[in-house]
């Protein structure tokens, strides 16, 4: 991808961190059985961070196995777009192989997006505001990815988390959001605990993928704010360079 293309695409990053932090903010009023419009809160929201995900991370490879990969990426957002609308037009899931089906196509599709602005990021030839949002809304995203995951396996795999007291108009789903920032965050853990080996270990692989997201970016996006600083640097010192080293204009001769 070249350097203007990635420069274009910086004017996404801002959009995507808002898009990640609307679930965040909004899940706590959805509710699929709720009256209008609750029901309509978590689709609504998700699709809009589906869509600013493919609008944000597009064909990142300008190769045949590239293109592949971003139009296979596309149509699983718009398939996973589609699928989380069921529980909100059909009162809830009519099938339970359904929901699991969705719910492990929302997490695919979630990991695929975390892993993609990663790689964008680290082709990123500058840092700025626009960027250090995008870095910032990866880190909010990861937190969503985990509450998909979370959810996800829960339904697969039921008593992998201990929910605690869980009033009738919360989700799953956004208990999980809930449990998968805590351990993002490693404020340490309230009234949703892993419940058997199973969560024991997702707790132990969100903590390290976070760290991990945390040590890699830093490290990438500083890396390129000292390279971008110094590459001006030597720039302008060369422009000097050269005004000091060209010879003085001549004076013009006085009239004898």
């Amino acid at each position: 991808m070249s350097q203007r293309r990635l420069i274009a695409l910086e004017g996404q990053f801002p959009a995507f961190l808002a898009a990640s932090i609307m679930p965040v903010l909004l899940m706590p009023l959805a509710n699929e059985v709720g009256p209008f419009p609750q029901p309509l809160v978590a689709p609504i929201v998700f699709d809009l961070l589906i869509l600013q995900s493919v609008r944000t991370l597009p064909v990142l490879l300008p190769t045949f196995r590239g293109r592949c990969i971003g139009a296979l990426y596309q149509w699983l957002g718009l398939v996973t777009g589609l699928l989380i609308w069921v529980p909100s037009l059909f009162r809830g899931w009519p099938s339970g192989h359904l929901q699991v089906a969705t719910l492990l196509l929302v997490a695919i599709f979630f990991i695929t997006t975390s892993v993609r602005l990663v790689r964008l990021l680290a082709r990123v030839p500058r840092v700025n505001l626009s960027v250090l949002a995008g870095a910032a809304g990866g880190y909010v995203h990861l937190g969503l990815t985990g509450g998909m995951v979370a959810t996800a396996i829960e339904v697969v795999h039921p008593g992998s988390f201990l929910l605690g007291a869980v009033g009738s108009h919360e989700a799953l789903r956004d208990r999980l959001l809930y449990y998968s920032f805590v351990t993002v965050a490693g404020l340490g853990y309230g009234d949703v605990l892993p419940g058997n080996p199973v969560g024991e270990r997702f707790a132990i692989l969100l903590s390290v993928s976070s760290t991990l997201y945390i040590s890699l970016l830093v490290g990438l996006l500083l890396g390129r704010f000292i390279a971008h600083e110094a590459a001006e640097l030597e720039e302008h010192w060369q422009e000097h360079k050269t005004l000091a080293s060209s010879p003085p204009d001549r004076l013009p001769m006085d009239d004898q």
